[in-house]
């Protein structure tokens, strides 16, 4: 056991001296959200990320938070291409619930861990800008980052929780959360942007977890759409990684959220965890 434990140790030396200093981005939320003790794993090794010298934002969704709220006041939720539509009056609750009950859970959860947590949204300082997309209500593409806020916390050894609403000349905007993050980690310039979903990866056969492709030249997602190895919601997430690896992330993963520690194998392990874009 304790051989065991001095190999785990050495493994990681490396990555860690990679990591230390660097920015990684984490795009959290889905059906890692609903379970209490998969948060508090996920939170537990943001937790040792930050304690090692790593800077890590975390960007989060809420869904299951939002549906479970619309339900209660009998509103139906409505998707058009993936995307939530936003009336006048989802957008109201959309923001109460990110903003609010999501948000300061996970800064809380951050905070019992040992770690200091800020929570924040696209809204604060001006952090994202986004352009009304009138097809899906109050639904924004971002159109403008502004890191300042978020480094001068990193430097600070603060952890930036994130939740995706932005701002606009028409107010509020809520904004798919793959994206937000994918967007904020190349303005960061991010050393690893992580998706974190409730599968695997990327897979031959969905329903065979052995058939995991680790690695993916961006330049051959258009031949795995293609083949139909990449399909239906994979579809955005691949898309969000590649525009990150495309514009100066040197690398993006998308990984399953259910899965303990998948955080820490990916960035501190040979093992690695998910699909590695590059």
């Amino acid at each position: 056991m304790k051989n065991q434990v001095a190999q785990i140790l050495t493994e990681a030396l490396p990555y860690i001296k990679k990591y230390i200093g660097k920015i990684v981005v984490i795009k959290y939320g889905g059906n890692a959200m609903l379970s209490q003790e998969l948060k508090e794993s996920i939170v537990s090794d943001i937790v040792l990320l930050n304690m090692i010298g790593v800077k890590v934002v975390l960007v989060h969704g809420g869904g299951p938070d939002i549906n479970t709220l619309l339900d209660k006041i009998g509103k139906k939720s409505t998707f058009i291409d993936g995307l939530r539509y936003t009336d006048d009056e989802d957008i109201e609750y959309i923001q109460m619930v990110l903003c609010g009950k999501t948000n300061k859970e996970l800064v809380s959860l951050i905070g019992k861990a040992g770690a200091s947590a800020v929570g924040l949204s696209g809204l604060d300082a001006n952090i994202t800008r986004a352009t009304k997309m009138e097809k899906y209500g109050n639904v924004g593409d971002i159109t403008n980052v502004d890191p300042t806020l978020i480094n001068d916390l990193l430097d600070k050894h603060y952890i930036p929780v994130i939740s995706s609403i932005a701002s606009s000349k028409e107010g509020s905007l809520n904004v798919n959360a793959d994206l937000f993050a994918a967007k904020l980690s190349i303005v960061l310039q991010a050393d690893h942007f992580m998706l974190l979903t409730d599968v695997k990866g990327v897979m031959r056969d969905k329903a065979d977890d052995t058939t995991l492709i680790k690695e993916i030249q961006v330049s051959r997602v258009p031949s795995l759409v293609q083949e139909g190895i990449i399909s239906g919601g994979m579809i955005p997430k691949v898309d969000c990684c590649t525009l990150a690896v495309r514009n100066g992330v040197k690398q993006t993963t998308i990984q399953d959220g259910t899965t303990k520690h998948s955080i820490l194998l990916e960035l501190l392990s040979d093992e690695g965890s998910g699909t590695l874009f590059y």
